[in-house]
C-alpha cells in the first residue's frame, strides 16, 4: 500500500518526480501506529524504549504461566479463552485497574480477574507489551499528554482510515485524538460488513461519524466490480431488511450470470456429500479448486464436510483447526481410551485434571511411580473418584451405544459444566463435543465393544489424514467470518437452516437489535464473496447437541427474490421424490 501510494503521488502532474522517504505518507495498521508512538515517547508512556512485543503465542504462554502461579490448571482453564476476554476488555479501553473495580461476576470472570493482574506483572517484569497494549497505552498517552497529542496532530494533518466499521473503542478514540482542529479525516467503511462485534468492533463508530464530524461529506460507493448482477440483487434484497444501516443499492456492469442454486438435502451427511461431489464435477469441468469455497456458520459443521471431501478424493484446505485436532475432541477421546486402557499414561495424564480436580503434578508423579500410599487421605479420595469415573465409562462402553458413552463422558466428567461457563469459546467447544456424539451414532448399530473399537479406529485414521500436507490448489473450507475480505468464483454456503444460520442464539431475549442484525450482515458477506456462482444448501434434518431435529430453511433464503434462484436437487432427495431406494445393489 505504501509503495502504491508513493507511485501514484510521483505520477501526479503537479508533482511529477520520485517521492523521497521523508515525503512518503505514514502508512500502517493501528498496531504499528501504536508501536511508532510508544517508541518515540516511551518515557511519557511509562515504558522503556526497547520494550518487547508479545505475539498471541507469547501472550498465551504468559497467561498459562499466570494460571499455574495461582494454583489453577491451564488444561481446564483455557489460556486462549482467558486471553480473549482480556483482549476484548482492553479493546474497550478497560485496563486491569479499571476491571478490578467494575469486574463482572461468574466463575469464569472471577478466574479472569485473578489471572489478569499476574499476567500484567509478568509483562511489566519482562518489559513487554501484548498487541492490545499497543493500542490501549497509545490511547492513554494521547488522552493524558496534550503535548504528544498536539505533536502528532501537527505531524499528520490528514488522517485516512480503511475498514472503519471494524474499529473498536480504543481505535476510535485514537483516531479522534489524532484528528486536529481542521478535522481533516477520511474514513472508508461498509456498515453492512460489520461482523466482528464479538472481537470488539463497534458499529456505532461508523454510524456516528457524521455526528462526530459535522462538516463531513459522505460519498456512497455503490458500483461493484466483483459479482454478477444476480448475486448483487440477491445481496441487496437480503441486507435491506436491516434497520441499523445507511441505505445503499449495489450495482454492476457485469453480466447477470447464473441463478443462485438452492439445494435441499436429507441431512448433514447428504449435504456434505452433495457439496463434495458437486465440487468434484466442477473441477472436472475445468474449475480451479482454489476458486471454490465452502462457507459455514459454525466450526462444528466442518467435520461432515471434511469427511465427504476425503471420500470423494477432492483436495481441500480448511482455514482453522481441523475437527479431530480440536482440544475438546481430543479430550473426550482420551477419556474413552483411558477408561478402556488404564495402562496408557499419555491419556491418563491428559484427562486426570481435565477439568480441574485439584490433582497436582506431584500427585500425578507419585501415582505413576507406585508412591500413592504416601498421599494424604483427601488426595486419595480425589484419585479414587477419578478412577470410579473411568470405571463407569468403561462399563457403559461395554454395555451401551458408543454415542451414549460419549454423551456420558461430556456430562459426567465435568467438561460440559466448564464449557457452559466459558463464554463464546466454551459454547463453541460444546458444539464440537456434541458433533462428536453425532459422528459416533454411525456405530450405534454395532455391538457395544465392536462399536467402540470402530469409533476409536476411525477417529485415529481421521486424525492421521488431517496431518496430510495442505494442497495449494484445493477447495477452501472456512467459516464466514474467516472469509471476510476474500473472493472466489464459486461459493457454497452450507447449513442455511433456522437455528443454525441465523444462529439459535439470535432468538434469545438478551440479544440486542444490533447483534441480531449482525447475523444478516454475516450472510450478506457470505453472498458477496462470490464472483460467478452461489449454492445455498440446507439439511431437512440435522443432528446437533446429540439430537436429530427437523429444520425449516433459513429466513435468509426467503429474502431472496424467487426469480434469482433455481432449485437444484441432491441425489438422495431426487430418489426419495421418485420413490426409489436410497441404495441400489446389483447382484
Amino acid at each position: 500500500m505504501r509503495d502504491r501510494i508513493s507511485a501514484r503521488l510521483a505520477s501526479d502532474p503537479d508533482i511529477n518526480r520520485p517521492i523521497s522517504m521523508s515525503e512518503r505518507p505514514f502508512v500502517s495498521t493501528f498496531h504499528s501506529l501504536g508501536v511508532h508512538i510508544l517508541r518515540e515517547h516511551a518515557g511519557k508512556a511509562g515504558l522503556k524504549k526497547h520494550f518487547s512485543i508479545f505475539d498471541r503465542d507469547d501472550s498465551k504462554k504468559t497467561v498459562k504461566e499466570a494460571i499455574v502461579s495461582i494454583g489453577l490448571d491451564p488444561k481446564t482453564h483455557e489460556p486462549g479463552a482467558i486471553l480473549s476476554i482480556i483482549s476484548k476488555l482492553k479493546g474497550k479501553g478497560i485496563g486491569v485497574e479499571e476491571w478490578a473495580s467494575v469486574g463482572e461476576g461468574g466463575y469464569f470472570m472471577d478466574v479472569v480477574g485473578q489471572v489478569w493482574p499476574v499476567y500484567e506483572k509478568s509483562l511489566e517484569r519482562e518489559n513487554a507489551l501484548d498487541f492490545d497494549d499497543l493500542l490501549l497505552k497509545t490511547g492513554n498517552l494521547l488522552r493524558n499528554d496534550s503535548f504528544v497529542r498536539g505533536y502528532y496532530q501537527n505531524v499528520w494533518k490528514y488522517i485516512h482510515i480503511d475498514e472503519y466499521q471494524d474499529t473498536n473503542r480504543v481505535q476510535y478514540e485514537i483516531s479522534r485524538m489524532l484528528t486536529g482542529p481542521e478535522q481533516n479525516i477520511c474514513v472508508v467503511g461498509d456498515i453492512d460488513q460489520n461482523i466482528y462485534s464479538w472481537r470488539g468492533a463497534d458499529i456505532k463508530n461508523i454510524l456516528a461519524f457524521e455526528d462526530d464530524y459535522p462538516g463531513a461529506q459522505t460519498f456512497t460507493l455503490e458500483e461493484n466490480y466483483r459479482s454478477t448482477k444476480t448475486i448483487l440483487e440477491a445481496a441487496n434484497a437480503v441486507i435491506e431488511k436491516n434497520k441499523i444501516r445507511r441505505k445503499k443499492n449495489l450495482f454492476t456492469e457485469n453480466q447477470a450470470g447464473e441463478k443462485i442454486s438452492t439445494v435441499s438435502c436429507l441431512d448433514e451427511t447428504s449435504e456434505a456429500s452433495f457439496i463434495a461431489s458437486k465440487s468434484k464435477n466442477l473441477i472436472a469441468a475445468s474449475a480451479d479448486p482454489g476458486e471454490i469455497a465452502v462457507l459455514y456458520r459454525a466450526n462444528f459443521q466442518s467435520r461432515a464436510l471434511e469427511e465427504a471431501f476425503m471420500n470423494e478424493g477432492v483436495p481441500y484446505q480448511i482455514l482453522g483447526t481441523r475437527f479431530f485436532e480440536r482440544k475438546e475432541v481430543k479430550d473426550i477421546i482420551s477419556y474413552l481410551r483411558a477408561a478402556l486402557n488404564p495402562e496408557c499414561l499419555t491419556d491418563l495424564k491428559r484427562v486426570i485434571n481435565t477439568p480441574a480436580r485439584g490433582i497436582g503434578k506431584t500427585t500425578i508423579v507419585r501415582m505413576f511411580s507406585g508412591q500413592e500410599t504416601a498421599l494424604p487421605i483427601g488426595m486419595k479420595s480425589k484419585i479414587s473418584s477419578f478412577r470410579k469415573l473411568l470405571e463407569k465409562i468403561a462399563m457403559i462402553a461395554k454395555e451401551q451405544k458408543i454415542s451414549e458413552t460419549i454423551l456420558f463422558i461430556i456430562k459426567e466428567s465435568g467438561l460440559e459444566t466448564e464449557w457452559k461457563e466459558g463464554g463464546e469459546d466454551g459454547a463453541a467447544r460444546l458444539e464440537n463435543a456434541y458433533e462428536l456424539v453425532n459422528f459416533a451414532t454411525r456405530y450405534n448399530e454395532l455391538p457395544s465393544e465392536e462399536g467402540v473399537q470402530a469409533f476409536l479406529s476411525e477417529t485415529a485414521l481421521q486424525s492421521d489424514q488431517d496431518e496430510l500436507k495442505e494442497e495449494r490448489r484445493a477447495v477452501r473450507l472456512m467459516t464466514v467470518h474467516a472469509a471476510k475480505g476474500l473472493e472466489f468464483d464459486i461459493v457454497f454456503v452450507a447449513g442455511l437452516e433456522d437455528g443454525l444460520f441465523p444462529h439459535q442464539k439470535m432468538k434469545e431475549t438478551y440479544i440486542t437489535p444490533e447483534e441480531a442484525e449482525e447475523e444478516r450482515r454475516l450472510f450478506y458477506v457470505a453472498l458477496t464473496r462470490a464472483r460467478k456462482k452461489v449454492f445455498l444448501t440446507y439439511a431437512q434434518t440435522r443432528t446437533v447437541f446429540g439430537r436429530t431435529r427437523a429444520n425449516t430453511p433459513s429466513e435468509f433464503i426467503f429474502d431472496i427474490p424467487e426469480n434469482l434462484m433455481e432449485e437444484e436437487v441432491s441425489e438422495e432427495t431426487s430418489r426419495r421424490r421418485e420413490g426409489k431406494p436410497l441404495l441400489e445393489i446389483d447382484f
